[in-house]
């Protein structure tokens, strides 16, 4: 399959029109690859250490979840980041392409996948933005958990380095009800509440957040950006190698930006 061809694929799933008018996405870098047979690298962030990863192994482009370009470049200097990054690119010629809040919406992306990673059964939007997609996801668990069961289950299918999680909370409650949302999801911690969820997984919480939603009556469920959006990045790997591609790989040299001192 050419490169164009699985664009066109994915574009088909995850259309980029649907992101949010503050984003970024579809192509980042397209060096003039749009015909080459695909040899594609899967990351959450597209980072110097991946782009030295997909020349090593002879890839032509860079699938990624974050943007590279978020913010309208002023200049392009050597030494900068996204400066060698486009460099590099044009040198090896290795396009990059984004799919963010477009593929955060659809079935099979970052919601979706963390709902299906905790087995959640009738399965909604948090927030519906048209028929068929929308924002995180909020289901039902069967059987029902401890809070503490709950949170072994995040631990070991996430695996995240840090898991916070509300004051107060009672371990032993019965939770039946989860909402998730890969990613920084905090500002939907009204919309959750109104779903009748009694635990709600995302990220990049705020000590105040944790606050309102205690006050809601909600146990806020931190788990880190890297740990709830990098599976849906495995689960794109595997909807490409369905498609018989060249070659297709998820990053190894994919980093979670914090690390936690034992």
């Amino acid at each position: 399959m050419k490169i164009a061809d699985l664009i066109t694929w994915f574009e088909a799933w995850a259309n980029p029109a649907w992101c949010e008018s503050w984003d970024n996405c579809g192509w980042q870098i397209e060096p003039g690859v749009l015909q080459e047979e695909t040899r594609v690298l899967v990351c959450l962030t597209p980072t110097l250490a991946v782009m030295e990863e997909a020349i090593a192994e002879n890839a032509n482009l860079i699938f990624a979840h974050h943007p590279l370009i978020f913010n309208p470049l002023k200049s392009l200097r050597t030494g900068e980041a996204i400066a060698e990054m486009v460099r590099l690119a044009f040198t090896h010629n290795i396009g990059i392409y984004t799919a963010h809040t477009n593929f955060d919406q659809v079935q099979d992306g970052t919601a979706d996948v963390l709902a299906q990673i905790l087995e959640l059964k009738e399965v909604t939007p948090i927030e519906v933005t048209q028929p068929g997609l929308g924002y995180g996801r909020v289901g039902l668990l069967e059987p029902f958990l401890t809070l503490q069961e709950l949170l072994a289950t995040i631990q070991t299918r996430l695996a995240p380095p840090n898991l916070i999680f509300s004051p107060t909370a009672d371990l032993q409650q019965t939770i039946s009800r989860v909402a998730v949302l890969g990613g920084s999801g905090a500002s939907y911690i009204s919309a959750v509440a109104k779903t009748g969820a009694q635990a709600y997984l995302t990220s990049d919480c705020k000590f105040h957040q944790f606050q309102e939603s205690r006050d809601r009556n909600l146990i806020l469920i931190d788990a880190g950006h890297y740990a709830t959006e990098r599976p849906a990045c495995d689960r794109l790997v595997q909807k490409f190698q369905s498609l018989n591609l060249d070659w297709v790989q998820l990053s190894q040299k994919d980093e979670d930006f914090r690390q936690f001192f034992a």
